[in-house]
């Protein structure tokens, strides 16, 4: 850019998450000289795959939503022209919960999702078309009214059968991390129209496929991407965003600073008391991240799945009726049997992951039970749906909170921002913080739409702001 020294930038971005790839493609794209900085030695935050021997393994993130014509994932792959250069594959049934008494699948065509509700819940039935009539059209006015409703006062509202209230809300806790009690309404409605309802969808190649087409259009439209580089401060004078410093004392001039990372860390650390008064530290201080995970990682031979038929498929194991006991559980990290959980099969039916909500804890602590806990998730899979899974097992391997916050460094490893409790909702009014000028926030922790349609419209919404300036 005319008139940029090699050390001066328009805009910093810090993390190189989905969110804030998408939005240093946007700003890239509007012109401007744009520096992406990445703590980790790749790209993409909980969107990232790795290998082990013969097996790719995604290691947290293992499909997403908000793929549909008119979806926000759709808009911005094609504003960034990524949907020529990915291969997406919707897989039908996106999701199925199985729990003691029915099978329900989430399927592409929404009235067939509708038809196997009704089929399990027949006295529900007009009750569920009216609950999913409301997802699909939602008005501002609903949604204000609902403002401080939990999603438990939300199926209530709807309905009177507790264990398909169950069933609705156990998807939610998997992917929200919290029970429908504590969950804000609004939050628990669009997880399910972008994880449920419209889910399903995964890259050839991984989900590590993603970040690397938006890091390939992003250096295409002249941005530059430094990984292995950690920012320690975001430089504030007068009141003005002036630059970052890196860890290893470099300093990069930019007129705008967008953190991608950690909002605990984004004010505590990288700004601090010096810049952000002691309210405003206070109130972060209070606030809760959301649950993080343990997920399993597990190879096996060829002829695992054969009778199974759904490869790519999420299948929500619930053996519980009571979904608050099980969040309870999760809470204080009571493992001691694992019957409600997540799985997917890989599409090329060799790796499965698995994954349970979990506590930070400690590194001592997940040090210390990373291995029990491995064998007990294992006993889940073979009680409720693979029974001779250990005959087949090449590898295995699990990744708990603590491995979450290494590579990420996102505060207690939180697996979706902070927790999406109503209370917690109004922290987005910090996207662009007053006392600071130039200074904006992106990312999960910023949004209350969790996962990847989330990140991406946070990050594409964050450009718009700066691009208009």
């Amino acid at each position: 850019m005319p008139g940029l020294n090699a050390n001066e930038y328009d805009a910093v971005i810090i993390g190189a998450g989905i969110g804030g790839l998408v939005c240093g493609c946007y700003l890239a794209k509007a012109g401007m000289k744009v520096l992406i900085a990445e703590q980790h030695f790749k790209p993409g935050g909980y969107c990232t795959s790795f290998k082990r021997g013969k097996f790719t393994f995604d290691a947290a993130a293992h499909s997403f939503g908000g793929y549909r014509k008119d979806g926000i994932v759709r808009k911005v792959f094609r504003d960034l022209g990524l949907d020529m250069l990915l291969n997406i594959k919707r897989y039908d049934p996106s999701d199925i919960i199985m729990s003691p008494d029915y099978k329900i699948s989430f399927r592409s065509d929404v009235a067939e999702t509708i038809k196997d509700f009704i089929s399990a819940f027949p006295l529900e039935s007009d009750n569920i078309e009216k609950f999913f009539h409301f997802l699909n059209n939602p008005s501002p006015i609903s949604f204000a009214r609902m403002r401080n409703w939990t999603f438990r006062q939300l199926l209530d509202h709807y309905f009177l059968d507790n264990k398909l209230k169950t069933i609705l809300a156990f998807p939610l806790l998997g992917n929200g991390g919290l029970p429908p009690s504590l969950m804000s309404a609004f939050t628990g409605s669009k997880i399910f129209t972008e994880f449920l309802l419209d889910g399903g969808y995964y890259p050839e190649g991984g989900m590590q496929a993603l970040p690397i087409a938006l890091v390939g259009r992003f250096k295409e439209l002249g941005g530059e991407l430094r990984l292995s580089c950690l920012v320690k401060q975001i430089v504030v004078r007068d009141g003005k965003v002036a630059g970052v410093h890196f860890e290893n004392n470099d300093f990069i001039s930019s007129r705008y600073v967008v953190s991608n990372c950690d909002a605990m860390q984004t004010f505590s650390d990288l700004l601090g008391s010096e810049v952000v008064s002691k309210e405003i530290l206070n109130e972060i201080e209070t606030m809760s991240p959301s649950l993080s995970m343990f997920v399993l990682y597990l190879g096996v031979d060829n002829n695992t799945f054969q009778s199974l038929h759904q490869p790519g498929t999420n299948l929500w194991i619930l053996n519980s009726y009571d979904i608050e006991q099980i969040y309870s559980k999760i809470n204080k990290g009571h493992f001691d049997e694992i019957d409600d959980f997540m799985m997917r099969i890989s599409p090329d039916n060799q790796t499965i992951l698995a994954f349970v909500n979990a506590p930070f804890k400690s590194r001592a602590y997940w040090t210390s039970k990373k291995g029990k806990l491995t064998e007990i998730f294992i006993k889940g899979i073979m009680r409720n749906v693979l029974p001779d899974l250990t005959k087949h097992l090449i590898f295995r391997d699990a990744a708990t909170p603590y491995t979450l916050y290494r590579y990420t460094l996102n505060y207690k490893g939180a697996a979706y921002g902070w927790s999406g409790i109503p209370s917690q909702s109004s922290f987005s009014r910090y996207r662009c913080p007053s006392f600071i000028n130039g200074l904006y926030l992106t990312g999960h922790w910023i949004t209350q739409v969790q996962g990847i349609p989330g990140v991406i419209y946070i990050g594409y919404d964050t450009a718009k702001m700066i691009s208009r300036k």
